[in-house]
């Protein structure tokens, strides 16, 4: 048996930047402007900063997806670690045995560890398995009990979560790429933080103003708030929401898809955007920057837009998709806050959001002029953000420009 007893941190949110934040915790890291453990708003904001996507995706087979990014994703892990300064320790085999060496290892030196999963295999994950979908993402192992069949991680939940050893090695195989990788890492080089501090923020404001490293610009930044709304308020246009999300199943699909992303995945609401504001606060006291304080309170007025937009998207005046947000909201609310013990009403929850479900299917609630409220109601809020975020990120360059 190999366990860290003295293991706590379950603070971290993101499979990236929290992992990365309850590691750097766990080993006792302090920043040079606060003395406290390095936050996950610090660590998000040195790996690009908040950002949006937005993108559709619909494959034979499945129900058509809105997929909306609010951090950066164009290798936010690697580039965080490489701007702080962290050098990585990694190990990666094709041989399920030798991972489990290289895992007890790490923690046999005292340390916990970085290892690559499915997310939709997790167990205490409520997460419907298929065959034909996968994402790997890093959770932090700090503990590794082969006579009890016991394997203890830090994923998200504000609580520690297990899983069986043969669900971990299966996990953990499922993609090449990953197989079996275990990643440890020295501690971050403090007198790089200012420098990383401000390439992230560079990031931020280039994502949002110009041309992505990858894909089209009309889907990133604030040109992409433009095009989501356009996409609603224009049917006859290609990729259109009447063409790509009719009213039934599929319009069901999209609206809770995109709520999915805002208010749940990897997060705990508001497009993280209160999380960057924490972030640029950080940011004024170690570029030594005071303006950036007044472009927090901007991507917090953003914030609570945002949150506006999650009710339109399941507004109150449509009492099923109401009762969609709620449901979805209260199981987010217990997994962070029990982990697996709170599998069981989550599930139950998952039954009546199935429920809903089918009767979206079988006799959708709005008719085509509620569609069309629906609709023009969502783009309202998106180009409220976008205005709000316009003047924010341009006020972010201001600020940044200053005594440069």
């Amino acid at each position: 048996m190999t366990v860290l007893s003295n293991y706590r941190q379950f603070d971290g949110l993101h499979w990236e930047t929290g992992t990365v934040r309850n590691y750097f915790d766990y080993r006792g890291v302090k920043t040079p402007h606060t003395g406290q453990p390095y936050s996950e708003a610090l660590l998000m904001g040195v790996s690009g900063g908040a950002v949006m996507g937005y993108f559709v995706f619909a494959y034979k087979g499945y129900a058509p997806q809105v997929r909306i990014l609010t951090r950066n994703t164009f290798d936010p892990f690697e580039t965080m670690l490489q701007r702080l300064g962290v050098v990585q320790e990694r190990q990666q085999t094709a041989n399920p045995a030798k991972g489990v060496k290289n895992l007890l290892e790490a923690l046999a030196n005292g340390t916990p560890a970085l290892v690559w999963v499915d997310m939709f295999g997790l167990p205490y994950a409520h997460q419907n398995r298929d065959e034909g979908i996968w994402h790997m993402y890093p959770v932090l192992v700090y503990g590794y009990d082969e006579a009890a069949d016991r394997v203890y991680l830090a994923d998200r939940a504000r609580v520690g979560l297990t899983m069986t050893t043969g669900q971990l090695a299966e996990l953990r195989g499922r993609v090449k790429s990953v197989k079996h990788r275990v990643l440890t890492m020295d501690l971050p080089d403090p007198e790089k933080l200012p420098s990383a501090v401000q390439a992230g923020i560079e990031d931020c404001i280039k994502l949002y103003t110009e041309k992505p490293p990858k894909g089209a610009r009309h889907n990133f930044g604030l040109a992409a708030y433009q095009k989501w709304a356009e996409m609603l308020t224009s049917p006859k246009k290609k990729g259109s929401w009447a063409k790509e999300f009719p009213p039934g199943s599929a319009l069901y699909a999209g609206l809770t898809s995109a709520f999915w992303d805002i208010n749940i995945f990897g997060k705990e609401g508001q497009a993280e955007r209160n999380l960057y504001a924490d972030f640029l606060d950080e940011a004024s006291r170690i570029l030594e920057r005071p303006a950036l304080v007044s472009v927090a309170r901007q991507f917090r007025t953003s914030a609570t837009a945002w949150d506006d937009l999650s009710r339109a998207l399941l507004p109150d005046w449509s009492r099923p998709l109401a009762e969609t947000r709620e449901l979805m909201l209260r199981q987010h609310r217990l997994f962070l806050d029990r982990g697996a013990a709170s599998l069981d009403e989550r599930q139950a929850l998952g039954d009546q959001l199935n429920l809903i479900r089918k009767q979206m299917a079988a006799d959708f609630p709005l008719n085509e002029a509620e569609v069309t409220r629906l609709h023009a109601g969502i783009a309202e809020q998106v180009l409220r953000i976008h205005d709000i975020e316009a003047a924010a990120v341009a006020a972010l360059g201001d600020a940044m420009a200053q005594g440069s």
